[in-house]
């Protein structure tokens, strides 16, 4: 039967995200009602310029004050799409202080502040969803808390920013620069006019952060991520990577460890054999590949940004937000019983790929060598090319961990027949 009095909706922003929320629930009106099982109804839209003119929406239901409209006592659900730490965090404290359950797009707040605003929701007895800020559109985080709860998940890699996958795509394929992609991806509309969340790997950190957490049962913040971005990525790197079989992609690699007692969280870029799903996935497409001991191996594929995309996925948690409201019930909370330590980026252990510009004299191969053996980092293939004067060493390792090749390079740079290091980047997906 279906619930006669609507359940209201407080949307806090109305930019890309928040008017394609607001365009979906009015013209979708009928079939969320009956997915839910009561009528759904936007009840306000708070907004920094409320002079500006936005289609579809009620000039009365705008307004500035934000607080005012999460006090409301006839708000059932607050769909937060503005971003950032603050106001948002005090915004939705006070949601759910006043019984609305949350919806909320915003990774960084998540990775950030996601433990203390579960045990608000937890105390008021509110839902806290947020399947927009792992990956948009892709459904990732409710199969990870929800489907795959029963299961032991190992490892989370994949792709999850559209802007950074969009450059280095080019990069390989039609053999642009960086800042020659970078460009284009910003006429496009996938970079900011400010890339740098995305560039230098924040984004796909927060995301990272919010995804180790789900999948380990253990509380993981933005700062337990390491992070590096691609504007060191050069087209040498990229042209040694295609001789290898390989392309480059900026991956969030989320890991437990072997025996089990630690779990690792890391965003940077690295070379993945073409022989690999994520290595097919093109433009400014996402996609996240799970191991699990009984599902196996799962691959989650789609757009990972775009207003569209983003409020298909904050539209599937409002439903579900509101179900609860309908049946008194709650959803799932934050699930960090595990309590694993999150290990330091020098006990990760992976392949590398070193290139060394060194002297073109004999010995200089063995003595590079020795070095590679004298800290326990073994030598998978070498190759060695020289013109006019100038020798390079391209060295791929066996697995070693990043605290011994950070050794390592540290002893080539002060060895005389070694003029310089000119890029490091791990070899993954093998």
């Amino acid at each position: 039967m279906m619930r006669t009095r609507p359940l209201k909706v407080a949307l806090l922003g109305c930019g890309v995200v928040g008017s394609e929320v607001a365009r979906i629930m009015t013209t979708h009106a009928h079939d969320l009602a009956a997915r839910i099982g009561a009528p759904v109804e936007l009840a306000g839209v708070a907004v920094r310029r409320p002079g500006r003119v936005r289609e579809g929406i009620a000039p009365e239901l705008v307004t500035t004050d934000a607080s005012g409209l999460v006090q409301r006592a006839d708000i059932d659900v607050v769909i937060e799409v503005i971003g950032g730490i603050e106001p948002a965090r005090g915004l939705l404290t006070t949601a759910f202080e006043h019984g609305a359950s949350v919806v909320t797009a915003n990774k960084a707040l998540i990775a950030e502040d996601g433990a203390s605003l579960h045990e608000t929701a937890e105390k008021y007895g509110a839902d806290l969803y947020y399947e927009a800020a792992a990956a948009a559109a892709i459904p990732l985080v409710r199969p990870l808390r929800e489907s795959l709860a029963g299961d032991k998940v190992n490892r989370v890699l994949g792709i999850v920013n559209g802007t950074t996958n969009f450059i280095l795509d080019r990069m390989d394929t039609a053999g642009t620069g960086y800042g020659e992609a970078l460009d284009e991806a910003t006429a496009l509309g996938y970079a900011e006019a400010d890339p740098t969340a995305d560039v230098e790997g924040f984004d796909a950190a927060a995301k990272a952060a919010i995804l180790a957490g789900i999948a380990f049962h253990t509380r993981v913040r933005l700062d337990d991520v390491y992070r590096e971005g691609l504007t060191d990525v050069t087209s040498a790197d990229i042209a040694s990577a295609q001789r290898m079989g390989c392309t480059v992609k900026l991956l969030a690699i989320c890991e437990r460890a072997a025996d089990g007692r630690s779990v690792s969280a890391r965003v940077h870029p690295a070379m993945i054999p073409l022989s690999h799903p994520l290595a097919s996935v093109r433009e400014a497409y996402n996609a996240v590949f799970v191991e699990a001991d009984a599902a196996g191996q799962l691959m989650f594929y789609g757009p990972g940004a775009g207003g569209a995309p983003t409020a298909s996925a904050v539209l599937g948690d409002l439903v579900a937000a509101c179900r609860n409201k309908v049946n008194g019930a709650r959803g799932p909370g934050e699930s960090a019983y595990a309590q694993l330590p999150v290990s330091p980026m020098g006990e990760v252990v992976t392949r590398y790929h070193i290139s060394l510009d060194v002297a073109d004299k004999p010995g200089v191969l063995a003595q590079v060598a020795t070095v590679f053996a004298e800290h326990g980092v073994s030598i998978d293939t070498v190759r060695q090319q020289g013109k006019d004067g100038e020798a390079w060493l391209v060295v791929v390792t066996h697995r070693a961990s990043d605290a011994a090749l950070t050794a390592t390079v540290e002893a080539l740079r002060g060895l005389d027949t070694v003029r310089g290091v000119a890029s490091i980047m791990r070899v993954e997906g093998e």
